[in-house]
């Protein structure tokens, strides 16, 4: 693959009715905007690439109607995080969800989902071909390379990478222009590799030699997915270890031996995950928020937030708040 631009993404965006615009939406001018067409729904799609190597893209439209989306995906690693998206992947099936990393390998196969209408979709995803992740990589470390393909399938569905979600959205707030958007684009990718790469020899090397059966992890899988769809419902551990056929005692041990994480530290992540988006991206009150991300009292939310963030949720919206534009 010579060009990734043309090759993958004007091939796949165009015929569809996407057309590309000069203003960028609003986003860098150093990438493409390609708009949705109006009778579709409204909206865009930026990417920034570079050559045959990687390509960086943001996703920020509603669809009018379920979108289909089916394409053969050439070789390829990539990581993304939805703030907002209501989807499924089709082959095989994977319920798309917000505020967890989304780890991805293209093998040559056919891509097949759907985004659901009338709900945002909002994404950040850094997709990386394999003369960057292969033949550039191994050229310049020779000895030390090792093949990231793992480390990417291994980060999927992760809650607690902190540090992977802030760099997604420095990517997403970048203005830079010229060699100073060459420069902090090409930096990026190389930092997503090295914290991917990093997490998951922490996780391995933490990692107890008791391994979860592929029964119970289908279990967990279970309860995991139920968490992630009704994390703003009131959750009991009673009733997530029915689901998993488990007793509360082994759901809570397998768990954290699966997902490197407490039943409720899940739960509480996915939680305050969905605030900041919420807290970010809309106006609606604390105490509406507390109520959509499953805390009955606006004081019990706040308290948890500035547990987890440091910040509390009116501190967290002021400074997430976008820098106002002097003309």
């Amino acid at each position: 693959m010579k060009d990734i631009q043309a090759e993958l993404f004007d091939s796949f965006l165009i015929p569809r009715g996407l057309t590309r615009d000069g203003a960028c939406c609003g986003f860098n001018p150093a990438g493409t905007c390609y708009v949705i067409p109006e009778e579709l729904g409204k909206g865009c799609y930026w990417l920034y690439s570079c050559e045959n190597l990687f390509a960086i893209s943001i996703q920020d439209f509603v669809v009018y109607e379920d979108f289909f989306m089916e394409y053969p995906q050439p070789d390829y690693v990539s990581v993304s995080c939805f703030d907002s998206i209501s989807g499924e992947e089709l082959s095989p099936y994977k319920r798309l969800t917000s505020s967890s990393i989304k780890g991805h390998i293209g093998h040559h196969n056919v891509y097949r989902a759907v985004y659901h209408k009338n709900v945002p979709v909002r994404c950040t995803s850094i997709m990386i071909m394999p003369e960057y992740y292969r033949h550039y990589l191994q050229k310049r470390y020779p000895g030390e390379y090792e093949d990231p393909r793992e480390a990417f399938r291994s980060v999927d569905g992760s809650v607690d990478f902190p540090e992977l979600l802030l760099l997604l959205r420095q990517i997403k707030a970048c203005r830079h222009t010229g060699i100073a958007a060459k420069l902090f684009y090409e930096s990026k990718v190389g930092e997503a590799i090295s914290l991917i790469v990093h997490k998951t020899k922490e996780r391995r090397e933490s990692a107890s030699p008791r391994e979860v059966s592929p029964q119970d992890m289908e279990r967990l899988a279970a309860v995991k997915q139920y968490i992630d769809e009704y994390f703003m419902q009131d959750i009991q551990l009673d009733s997530l270890a029915r689901m998993a056929c488990m007793s509360a005692t082994k759901l809570k041990y397998t768990f954290k031996q699966g997902y490197a994480c407490t039943v409720f530290d899940y739960l509480h992540r996915k939680r305050m995950g969905h605030a900041e988006h919420l807290l970010a991206s809309t106006d609606y009150s604390i105490w509406q928020i507390s109520q959509m991300v499953g805390y009955q009292k606006a004081s019990n939310f706040s308290g948890a937030f500035r547990r987890s963030r440091g910040l509390l949720p009116s501190e967290y919206r002021k400074l997430s708040a976008p820098p106002r534009r002097v003309d």
